[in-house]
């Protein structure tokens, strides 16, 4: 498309005329600008960078919460083990302990019963190196478990600290935004309020079709709405048109407002 339109039948004549003081058309295009500085407020207040920032913080939150209960059951099982390979071997311990005092007070009583102690002193000597060796293993990795558990608490701290720093900036820009929507909201309310109804309801029906534009100037012989330039016959027709006609864009159906830089 070239920017031109295409000459073509006139449609304003399928719609009743609709008439308005060419003052409210004008002013009309004063609501409209603040429309879309009102519209303009509520896109950014919806897609403030701290929205994704703090959903994406609250996702790691998650994960690490699900990885903090992963990390706390462990060391729980882990130190559990160790409670139990302790005690093992403390019982190894204990009863070597016993056998080496019965060898030391000379309670055998034949030598093949000195020998069977002798043997079982040597044998628990062995397992009780064995269990040690397992305590060991168990010991390096409950450590890292517990290693692991700090640096997750570490992190969901730091992240909690993020999202308390972001979720007071968003706060205090919504805050700030939502004052601006008010003071234009108040204005806007008064400005359309001494407008004519029916030109509004007309402006308010489309633009709500329109993504928000209901009404555009009529610029250099191009409609700013759609901003596409107008054609001999249209152009003919807008001058021809009585002042307080609402006139429409035959292409984007939105109020086209005639002012002094229309070009007419």
């Amino acid at each position: 498309m070239d920017g031109h339109r295409e000459p073509r039948e006139h449609r304003r004549g399928q719609e009743p005329a609709l008439k308005a003081p060419a003052t409210d058309q004008l002013r009309l295009l004063d609501v409209q600008a603040l429309d879309a500085r009102i519209d303009q407020l509520a896109h950014r207040r919806a897609t403030l960078p701290e929205h994704a920032a703090l959903q994406d913080l609250e996702k790691a939150l998650s994960e690490l919460a699900d990885n903090l209960v992963a990390a706390e059951t462990e060391e729980s099982d882990v130190s559990r083990e160790l409670r139990k390979a302790e005690g093992d071997v403390d019982q190894v311990r204990a009863r070597a302990v016993r056998d080496q005092q019965r060898l030391d007070a000379g309670q055998v009583g034949s030598p093949k019963e000195l020998e069977g102690l002798q043997h079982e002193i040597a044998t628990l000597a062995r397992r009780q190196s064995d269990l040690e060796d397992v305590v060991l293993e168990i010991m390096e990795r409950l450590e890292s478990v517990q290693e692991r558990h700090s640096e997750l608490s570490a992190q969901r701290a730091e992240s909690e600290a993020k999202v308390a720093e972001l979720t007071a900036s968003r706060d205090t820009t919504t805050t700030q935004i939502d004052a601006e929507v008010g003071g234009l909201q108040a204005q806007r309310d008064t400005q359309a309020g001494q407008l004519d109804t029916e030109l509004m309801a007309l402006y308010e029906k489309i633009r709500g079709q329109q993504a928000g534009i209901g009404a555009a100037e009529l610029k250099q012989r191009r409609c700013t709405g759609c901003r596409l330039e107008l054609n001999n016959v249209e152009i003919a027709q807008l001058r021809s048109a009585e002042e307080d006609e609402v006139m429409r864009c035959d292409e984007c159906r939105r109020i086209l407002v005639r002012t002094a830089e229309s070009g007419l």
